[in-house]
């Protein structure tokens, strides 16, 4: 049992590992908060359950596009229903909550490990993420849930941004005054993030909301760059009251209802992939395919997060970021669409192929194709296609988040950038592979990713990533040289780990004039 500032709760233990799930952190966001920002949760009499897993935020997954690759996994259909499945849930329940797993409530001064968990922003679901193995080797693991889709994200310039950003804040604000009583020192918080969840924590590390409340980050595969202007999310928050019937104000789609609401969400999913458009959508809309973004709406979110980090927001907090080395393929291969793309495709305008050509990105598409067949000579053009996404995505943001972070972090804060490079049978290293391997999960049957890594993946490099994770959240350092812009020391995590150094010049060089 352990008791938080509204009332004790009472978990289970299993081999010595205290389990605590469901425990909310605010409000039900229903009835007049509903589309709201977070409130406090009300205090309960007694001891409250947290024995089983709390309720799910109400969410969408995108709908899948075209079939799969032949012989590119070998359960396609696993893993297309890991990421195309509709997801319940239901916010008259406490979705706003989290999970807990310590190794002892009454230990004191523990380091605490916070997971923002990915999904486009338009997924929230702690039922993959076990933390067991980080209570195992003392620290104190918090899994939370927040609002995603239009429930986090809509965007009407009425004063109310970001919910799932504030809701994310509103659990490391709960982190921070409750985590003693699980065992954990909430002066030494480390938010982890893959994805989505990592750009949540880029903003996180730009919030003035989010100042103070966490020592170290690690951003997995997600930087600072990917947030939506007000005039887009403008226009994708006045298509969704279109599709609903309702005049684009809060309390009218928040009275369309739940089922309403997240029909119409997926409808314009739906609709936005079938027709990119980038005079009907915007161009940026187009290339991210993600309406549901953070946005940009100078309060919640002053500026763009990479320029706010620039700006030495973040100059106290020690960062890890890194992305796969081949992040964006996993989608090509999922979606079906990566045997489908040629050079025509790539070469082609934006208004045939939306986010499949290479001028979507700000390219210049003959000249990005030659330069990237030159750079990868052996390689079909659906992998040309996944290393532009990759960069673009990915990688250029990670290395811009670690250039700017270390040109302003205090003496004594670290700055440290990993690559994932072990390639799963048929995949390639791609999106969310490193995950299961972070969390000492890397085996087929594990949750979600169980069905990307194949029948044998090395248990040796789960224990090596695992332990470094570890290593940075208890004493600010990895395992391995910091990040400086004249080495650029990168650490490269495959069955055989090193640090190589400058790995990514190339990519470097040639985005270095592109946003």
């Amino acid at each position: 049992m352990a008791r938080t500032n509204r009332g004790s709760v009472r978990g289970v233990v299993t081999d010595g590992i205290h389990t605590f799930l469901g425990i909310p952190y605010a409000a039900p966001p229903v009835g007049a908060d509903r589309l709201r920002p977070p409130r406090p949760h009300a205090s309960w009499d007694g001891v409250r359950d947290a024995t089983r897993p709390g309720a799910e935020p109400p969410q969408v997954a995108p709908p899948r596009t075209g079939g799969p690759v032949a012989g590119a996994a070998e359960d396609w259909d696993q893993i297309g229903e890991a990421f195309g499945a509709v997801v319940r849930g239901d916010p008259s329940t406490e979705c706003l909550n989290l999970n807990v797993w310590t190794p002892d409530p009454g230990a004191a001064g523990l380091p605490v490990m916070v997971w923002i968990q990915g999904g486009m922003f338009e997924l929230s679901s702690t039922a993959a993420y076990d933390g067991t193995a980080f209570a195992r080797d003392g620290v104190v693991c918090v899994v939370l849930n927040w609002r995603p889709g239009a429930e986090g994200f809509l965007y009407l310039d009425d004063g109310i941004a970001d919910l799932g950003l504030l809701d994310q804040v509103a659990a490391l604000e709960w982190v921070r005054d409750n985590v003693a009583a699980f065992g954990g020192d909430p002066g030494n918080v480390t938010v982890f993030g893959e994805s989505a969840g990592a750009m949540s924590i880029g903003c996180l590390l730009a919030m003035p909301r989010a100042a103070g409340l966490f020592r170290r980050a690690i951003l997995q595969s997600g930087a600072g760059h990917h947030v939506s202007e007000p005039e887009d999310a403008l226009r994708i928050a006045h298509d969704l009251a279109h599709r609903l019937g309702v005049p684009p104000v809060r309390d009218a789609i928040a009275g369309a209802g739940v089922a309403r609401l997240l029909a119409a969400q997926a409808e314009q999913k739906q609709d936005l992939l079938a027709h990119p458009d980038p005079e009907r959508w915007g161009p940026a809309l187009v290339t991210s395919t993600m309406p549901w973004q953070p946005v940009v709406d100078g309060v919640v979110l002053p500026a763009p997060p990479i320029d706010l980090i620039a700006a030495g927001s973040a100059r106290d907090v020690d960062v890890v970021v890194g992305t796969n080395t081949e992040d964006w393929r996993l989608w090509l291969l999922v979606s079906g669409a990566f045997a489908g793309i040629t050079d025509e495709v790539l070469t082609s305008a934006v208004r045939a192929h939306g986010y499949q050509c290479l001028e979507a990105y700000g390219l210049e598409a003959q000249a990005a194709l030659r330069a990237y067949r030159e750079r990868y000579p052996h390689a079909v053009p659906g992998d040309l296609l996944a290393a532009v996404q990759t960069d673009w995505w990915m990688r250029i943001p990670a290395i811009r988040l670690a250039d700017a972070h270390v040109r302003r972090a205090r003496v004594g804060t670290g700055t440290y950038m990993y690559e994932f490079a072990w390639a799963a049978p048929g995949l390639g290293a791609v999106h969310a592979l490193e995950v299961p391997f972070v969390f000492d999960t890397a085996r087929p049957d594990a949750p979600l990713f169980g069905p990307l890594l194949g029948p044998d993946p090395p248990q040796e490099l789960a224990r090596t990533m695992h332990s470094a994770w570890i290593s940075f959240a208890t004493t600010g350092d990895p395992g391995w040289p910091a990040y400086e812009r004249d080495g650029r020391a990168t650490m490269r995590f495959d069955t055989t780990s090193s640090v190589v150094h400058d790995p990514r010049a190339w990519e470097r060089a040639f985005w270095k004039d592109l946003r």
